[in-house]
């Protein structure tokens, strides 16, 4: 499904490409006919607010604040794993591999083929090579030393998500791109062939392989660029296989569609989850951790089961929260409700089936809290962490 390319006028030549296109023609009709999408723009099901009424000042107060700068950032490199080459050509033992290379990009390989979620190598979310959030680690591995994916998914069009050169850089893999409604009017204006691009509404459903992608309901919204309001759509992802199922968050808060998506597509051997840019003045459209924990028991069924890969979190500094905070929240809620979690540092791969003891290796590089770090697990030596940064 195509949508004309937009016409090239004096005006759009000082656009930025990184803003992509606005849907039009046939992508443009669909989309229209989404029941979400309601009086001209695509909505959540309940109403949703992006920033509590009220919030503005206190929120700029808040991210100038001395001290709050000093701990939404690390105070030393973040140890970054190295893929070794056996990393990549060796299939799982399990048939189900993660690796998380930072924020909410995911390579997954699950059952013979390789998905690749939300990806960004850009050194900034932003549509400016000059300003807007930058990267705090770097990548794990190059765009052109990755080994080819069989499927590029994407969540949402935010630039932390959505990422032009990425994009670009993975257009000549022959990967297929799978995405929300309108989104694939970005993709095309950035050169990625319309054939390889599915674009599905919630509840839909595509096959790449043997694998089949779902596209499921999240509590957010759109933006990018100058375009008219919610013109694209947000989703979840359920991808399931012959052997293992996995689901990937994108960008949500917490609402009741997470026990309908379990109910319907669960359980899973894993879901990543959107635990970190949280914040009081915008509640309803990002999780905090322990809404996260509480979403993979509800995707899970209410049982303990899976592992929760905590994403959205340690590259980007999007939020007031300390840097630190979203993992060892995490770590703490995981373990009060019985639920494994798994805590790699980026670009270190792990199977789900046996994942790797946790090992906090946030704590010897971030401001520790004023109470201090906890007795469980046990603390990380700086040295611990000079070693693994190395690797």
């Amino acid at each position: 499904m195509t949508g004309s390319r937009p016409r090239r006028t004096r005006l759009s030549a000082l656009r930025p490409a990184a803003f992509g296109a606005v849907p039009t023609g046939e992508r443009l009709a669909r989309l229209r006919r989404s029941p979400q999408f309601v009086d001209g723009q695509f909505r959540n099901p309940v109403e949703t607010r992006q920033l509590l009424h009220g919030s503005a000042l206190p929120m700029v107060r808040t991210q100038l604040s001395r001290e709050g700068r000093l701990r939404r950032a690390p105070v030393g490199p973040i140890p970054v794993y190295r893929p070794t080459a056996a990393d990549g050509t060796e299939p799982p033992a399990s048939g189900l591999r993660l690796t998380w290379m930072g924020h909410s990009s995911v390579l997954a390989e699950i059952d013979g083929q390789r998905v690749l979620f939300d990806p960004v190598w850009g050194e900034r979310c932003s549509p400016f090579t000059w300003a807007g959030p930058k990267r705090m680690h770097p990548v794990p591995i190059a765009l052109d030393e990755l080994e080819p994916v069989d499927v590029v998914v994407i969540s949402h069009d935010h630039y932390d998500h959505l990422d032009m050169p990425t994009i670009q850089g993975l257009t000549g893999t022959g990967a297929a791109f799978v995405v929300p409604l309108g989104v694939g009017a970005d993709l095309e204006f950035w050169g990625v062939p319309a054939e390889r691009i599915t674009e599905l509404d919630w509840h839909e459903s595509t096959r790449v392989g043997g694998l089949t992608l779902t596209a499921t309901p999240a509590q957010h919204f759109c933006g990018r660029g100058l375009r008219g309001p919610q013109h694209t759509l947000w989703a979840s992802w359920v991808v399931a296989g012959p052997d293992h199922r996995i689901y990937h968050s994108g960008d949500t808060g917490y609402f009741s569609g997470f026990a309908e998506i379990g109910a319907a597509y669960g359980p899973f051997d894993a879901t990543m989850m959107q635990i970190g840019a949280y914040s009081d003045f915008w509640p309803d459209i990002h999780m905090h951790p322990e809404q996260g924990v509480q979403a993979h028991l509800d995707l899970q069924g209410r049982e303990p089961r899976g592992v929760l890969v905590p994403i959205h979190w340690g590259t980007f500094n999007l939020a007031p929260h300390p840097w630190a905070e979203p993992a060892e929240w995490t770590l703490t809620a995981a373990r009060k409700a019985g639920v494994t979690s798994a805590h790699p540092r980026p670009g270190e791969p792990f199977e789900p089936a046996d994942p790797p003891a946790v090992y906090p290796w946030w704590r010897a590089i971030s401001v520790p809290p004023a109470h201090g770090w906890p007795t469980w697990p046990p603390a990380v030596s700086p040295t611990d962490v000079d070693l693994v940064a190395d690797r």
